[in-house]
């Protein structure tokens, strides 16, 4: 009698755990922007009985959100999608559309989940360029180049005086020279210690293979020597010493030199508050002179 109500219970756990598979025909997706897009996802469930079936997406950034949950689109996507038995269709994609799809089938103690990534394409746009107009002699020297439109994320190139730039100039006789490093990927142009050599007219192209390749504005890059023997010494105490003031162009030598890729007007402001600095340290120091003398 105990064996008889063993095996009984023992048929019964293994139903309530019965097997289904969860399949995606297609695990990978590009579609053009404004397209329809359909995202297949099926099962095969032994135990008679219908799945709960979910789609979560995860975008670019790492953000999840549920889009189907307890059978009915999540409100942001309920004009957008239709849940159909077999799979997910975008009635029109758009770029922000771009990410992982995970579809979870589940039910009477089974899951199964599978993904599938939707790439919606699009074209790439003018980038957006960062060249300064000068630099200093042995500075460090970025350059960035940026498409925030693009889908696949696009790939960059910089060109000087209209020739293009390889990924290794040593590699090269016209570039041996020259030492900057190229980021094909983020855009970055770099240039550890600026020479003579790197003066010229700069513009970065993107492309993604959707489109034409698109290119940013030119912009002249000049590199100027400073004089050191007008920058002033650092100093560790408070002093009330006069101070050499530099010439204007010098200034704007020492300015690039110290702070890099800082905009003019940020600059202009620093140098504003450590004058105001000096000046309340003077005015510090000239109180103590008094009162000692009194």
């Amino acid at each position: 009698m105990l064996t008889f109500v063993f095996v009984c219970l023992s048929i019964s756990v293994t139903g309530l755990h019965a097997g289904f598979t969860v399949t995606v025909p297609n695990p990978s997706i590009k579609v053009k922007e404004n397209e329809r897009a359909d995202l297949k996802c099926t099962y095969t469930a032994d135990f008679g009985a219908t799945p709960r079936v979910e789609w979560m997406f995860k975008d670019l950034k790492g953000s999840q959100s549920f889009i189907y949950f307890d059978n009915k689109p999540t409100a942001q996507y309920a004009s957008r999608i239709t849940v159909y038995s077999g799979g997910l269709r975008f009635n029109k994609v758009t770029r922000a559309d771009t990410g992982n799809y995970d579809c979870e089938v589940s039910g009477n103690g089974g899951y199964g989940e599978k993904t599938v990534k939707l790439t919606v394409l699009v074209p790439p746009s003018k980038p957006v360029s960062r060249v300064p107009s000068s630099v200093t002699t042995g500075s460090n020297a970025l350059l960035t180049c940026f498409d925030n439109d693009g889908s696949p994320p696009p790939t960059y190139k910089w060109y000087k005086d209209n020739s293009p730039l390889p990924d290794d100039p040593s590699k090269f006789p016209s570039f041996k020279n020259l030492t900057y490093k190229m980021n094909a990927y983020s855009g970055v142009l770099e240039f550890p210690s600026v020479s003579k050599l790197d003066i010229g007219s700069y513009f970065c192209e993107s492309s993604n293979g959707e489109g034409a390749p698109q290119r940013g504005d030119a912009v002249r890059m000049d590199v100027l020597d400073v004089d050191s023997s007008q920058v002033p010494a650092e100093r560790d105490t408070l002093s009330t010493e006069t101070y050499v003031v530099p010439s204007k162009s010098t200034l704007n030598h020492i300015m690039e030199k110290m702070y890099g890729v800082f905009t003019l007007q940020e600059v202009k402001q620093k140098l504003e508050i450590q004058k105001l600095e000096l000046e309340i340290t003077k005015l510090k120091l000239e109180l103590q002179k008094q009162r000692h003398e009194v």
